[in-house]
């Protein structure tokens, strides 16, 4: 794929989306203090990725990282948030995906702290944009661990609990990635207030053919069953 240079406004625009998605996170109450981490590959191959140690409610444009093809980047002071690795493996196995979230929202990673995945054929919606939502094998944050824990998972699911960490999506665009997320936490919730009722009903195989046939049908999209 052919790269193209960034225009500044470009460059701009692109950094203001991503500090629009942090104050979301922080909004929603995915983060908390320090926690998470989120990025968008440009068109130029190059990495933007919020700065290590900030609170994301209060982050700024200025507090964001470019990081380039060669690993070199331009902080302004500022260091890359240490997950990158694993943004950057998401980026190198996925050429359809553009952008990376990763958070701690309440619901989903008490999923995650306990293993357990998101996959009973529960809701539509999130059959038809997510599938099934696997767990990771635990890794240590902040190293090398971490990308090779999702490397056998990120090819066929944009959505992955991490082992007593956290959640990580991606997509096409940063507001697809956060989409993702809020989705994810919002399933788990649901899941966790369905258990306490007496556990949520999976749909059956003559009603997940009938969500196939619709989804291709008016979405051109393919649900794995």
């Amino acid at each position: 794929m052919s790269k193209r240079v960034i225009k500044k406004d470009e460059l701009e625009r692109a950094k203001r989306e991503l500090v629009k998605v942090c104050h979301l996170l922080a909004e929603k109450g995915f983060v908390a203090a320090t926690d998470g981490n989120v990025s968008v590959k440009l068109p130029d191959e190059s990495v933007l990725i919020t700065a290590s140690s900030l609170n994301k409610r209060v982050i700024r444009t200025s507090d964001i990282v470019s990081i380039r093809p060669d690993g070199k980047f331009n902080s302004q002071g500022r260091r890359p948030s240490t997950e990158f690795p694993m943004h950057n493996l998401i980026y190198e196995v996925r050429s359809d995906v553009k952008a990376v979230v990763h958070a701690h929202p309440v619901f989903a990673t008490a999923f995650a702290a306990v293993r357990l995945p998101i996959d009973k054929n529960i809701f539509p919606e999130v059959i038809v944009t997510l599938g099934k939502i696997p767990v990771a094998n635990y890794a240590t944050p902040s190293t090398e661990e971490v990308p090779n824990s999702i490397r056998d998972l990120i090819t066929n699911h944009d959505a992955i609990l991490l082992a007593n960490h956290g959640v990580v999506t991606c997509g096409t665009n940063l507001m697809d990635a956060y989409n993702k997320m809020e989705k994810v936490e919002h399933t788990a919730k649901i899941m966790w207030i369905s258990k306490a009722l007496g556990g949520a009903k999976e749909l059956s195989s003559e009603e997940l053919l009938k969500l196939a046939e619709v989804s291709e049908r008016n979405y051109g999209k393919r649900v794995k069953l």
